[in-house]
């Protein structure tokens, strides 16, 4: 009897087209598109700040101040526009920096009372951008005053030039970075990212075809003839839920498989498994259990399939804002890092980060797998009273 439960249920979920489509077509572009959108923004030493410079000066000081920012790796002129100052930044540009008139006499001077810069910035300029251009420009300051301190004492200290010839203070002659948990010279990238927070998003998505299945069973007396037949309500979910199971697991590896295969064919960087398949399991397994908890109880509670779709959609959406899914936590200001920490998709981001951004294996991530077992057998366990208690579901 099980056998044909079973049966019936892959029978049921592979004549269901439109379901199958957003449980494996969707999440798989979305990870092709998000890997190749922020490739750049992972790992890489693009130019991250564009501006433009008015030099209203016009002087050797304010020369050096423009050829200083032009070899910055961070900085961007290359949209410079010939046309007329304009006192906003140019399309495209973050930044225009003005260098005003009596800039050199300032800095002949050291004589800082007021502002040496005028910086107008666009309005949608995150905050961390504006410190790290108004870093650089008090670091390039610091270098012209050096610069003038080495030229005061070179007619009276010997050997001045070769002592301050040997200041470098660039950030690579500086500081050596390496990634946590991460070989020498390798760096986090997009498709580490975002493969993870989709797979998620993806297996969550199982309310559309349980629901509809479940909901139309219950409007045909499919349900009530079943239970008829004396099989229990344990049977009855674990008949529905092991097809689920195996196709999130599907969904997982077919979800690698584009990060590993498909999205290097479009110029982004190939996923990497990390070092434990058997954490990999364990993660996807609790994953599993959770998404499939939350979708039939939905389908349990939901009236029509309409109802369900739309409680399911508008649930995984929040979870996936709320968890980390859609925008990244590191950004998030401390309250809402806090109410991540209990969105089920935020445990199982955290256990897939674990295994292909931090390397690390299946004991880091038991709490998450067994957190996210829990939840998902809680929610089975709630349904099933439901469905026990209310009639109108047999």
């Amino acid at each position: 009897m099980f056998k044909a439960m079973l049966g019936k249920e892959f029978r049921l979920v592979l004549r269901d087209k439109h379901a199958l489509a957003a449980l494996f077509i969707l999440p798989a572009v979305f990870i092709l598109i998000m890997s190749l959108a922020l490739k750049n923004t992972f790992g890489s030493t693009r130019p991250m700040l564009h501006y433009r410079v008015v030099d209203n000066d016009k002087t050797t000081w304010s020369a050096k101040v423009v050829s200083l920012l032009a070899v910055s790796s961070a900085l961007d002129n290359s949209r410079q526009t010939t046309a007329a100052p304009s006192p906003a930044p140019a399309s495209g540009n973050q930044f225009m920096l003005t260098i005003p008139r009596g800039f050199a006499a300032k800095m002949d001077k050291a004589q800082f009372d007021t502002p040496v810069f005028r910086l107008t910035v666009a309005p949608d300029v995150k905050q961390e951008m504006l410190t790290a251009f108004k870093t650089e420009l008090t670091m390039i300051t610091l270098r012209l005053q050096i610069e003038k301190i080495k030229d005061e004492l070179a007619g009276i200290l010997p050997d001045t030039d070769r002592r301050f010839a040997n200041i470098n203070l660039t950030p690579n002659n500086l500081i050596r970075v390496r990634f946590n948990t991460m070989a020498a010279r390798k760096r986090p990238t997009s498709t580490q990212q975002s493969v993870p927070s989709w797979i998620i998003f993806g297996m969550f998505f199982v309310v559309i075809p349980m629901s509809t299945i479940f909901i139309n069973e219950r409007q045909q007396n499919t349900l009530l003839r079943l239970r008829t037949m004396n099989i229990s309500i344990p049977a009855l979910f674990a008949g529905k839920i092991a097809p689920y199971i195996l196709i999130n697991q599907l969904q997982v590896w077919l979800m690698i498989g584009v990060g590993i295969f498909i999205v290097p064919l479009f110029g982004g960087a190939a996923l990497t498994l990390g070092a434990s398949i058997s954490g990999l399991f364990m993660v996807s397994f609790g994953v599993s259990l959770a998404a499939i908890g939350t979708a039939v109880l939905i389908a349990v509670i939901a009236g029509t399939v309409e109802q369900a779709t739309t409680i399911g959609g508008i649930i995984n959406i929040l979870m996936a804002a709320m968890g980390g899914v859609m925008v990244p936590r590191f950004i998030m200001p401390p309250v809402m890092r806090k109410i991540a920490a209990f969105s089920p998709m935020s445990w199982g981001l955290d256990g897939f980060l674990d295994i292909f951004l931090r390397g690390l294996g299946a004991q880091a991530v038991l709490p998450d797998s067994l957190a996210l077992a829990g939840f998902g057998l809680c929610l089975l366990i709630i349904a099933g009273m439901i469905f026990k208690a209310d009639r109108k579901m047999l």
